[in-house]
């Protein structure tokens, strides 16, 4: 005995047939604008909905056409909703990968010339040498005066040349990053970085990007 297929079960059986016939045909699918694309979503729901009431018209009583033609028209309803949604998903532009906020661009490589520390020794030390000086000059009141100043100028004498023998070559990195701001970094070797070579922190140094 023939047994009719209820149009919500022959809906999905038409909807599972399109790819299923491209892929027997093996043709390739151009893909469609938004436009089309939602042109043809509707006009295949519409087709589908016609033929849903077609067979809506056989059910062999009213309450049971009606009831087929409440779920064929659901079935409408749910495969435009789908396709409005596809359009709408179609029409975003796709979004923008994060900007990366610790990379930036080299400005400028500069070698120059660091002072060291000056220690407690080399105060000490130039210090007990103006003294000595000083204390060679004059007589009384003066000699003590030369000592005192002698003192003084061979700490800060002593103070200076230890900074200078301490001194070392460094190299200087300028960075510029996106948002504007700049940094500078400091290698004790050369980092072989050049005038443009884009970079990004790695820890409290940078590296090539």
């Amino acid at each position: 005995m023939y047994k009719k297929v209820p149009s919500f079960v022959a809906a999905v059986l038409m909807i599972g047939a399109v790819p299923l016939i491209q892929a027997q045909t093996g043709a390739p699918m151009a893909p469609l604008s938004p436009k089309a694309q939602y042109a043809a979503d509707s006009k295949q729901a519409s087709e589908r909905y016609k033929g849903d009431q077609k067979l809506c018209n056989g059910e062999p009583d009213t309450a049971s056409r009606m009831q087929c033609k409440r779920d064929a028209r659901a079935e409408y309803d749910k495969a435009m909703a789908a396709a409005k949604t596809r359009t709408a998903a179609a029409g975003k532009p796709a979004p923008a990968q994060p900007a990366c906020l610790d990379c930036g661009t080299v400005m400028s490589v500069n070698q120059i010339e660091k002072k060291g520390e000056g220690s407690a020794v080399g105060l000490v030390a130039g210090g007990v040498a103006g003294a000595v000086l000083g204390h060679q000059v004059g007589r009384g009141l003066g000699k003590d005066l030369a000592t005192v100043a002698g003192a003084a100028g061979g700490a800060y004498a002593g103070r200076e040349i230890e900074k200078k023998v301490k001194s070392r070559k460094v190299w200087t990195v300028a960075v510029k990053y996106a948002n504007g701001s700049t940094s500078s970094f400091e290698f004790e070797n050369n980092p072989g970085f050049k005038v443009g070579d884009a970079v990004r922190n790695s820890g409290k140094t940078i590296a090539r990007h």
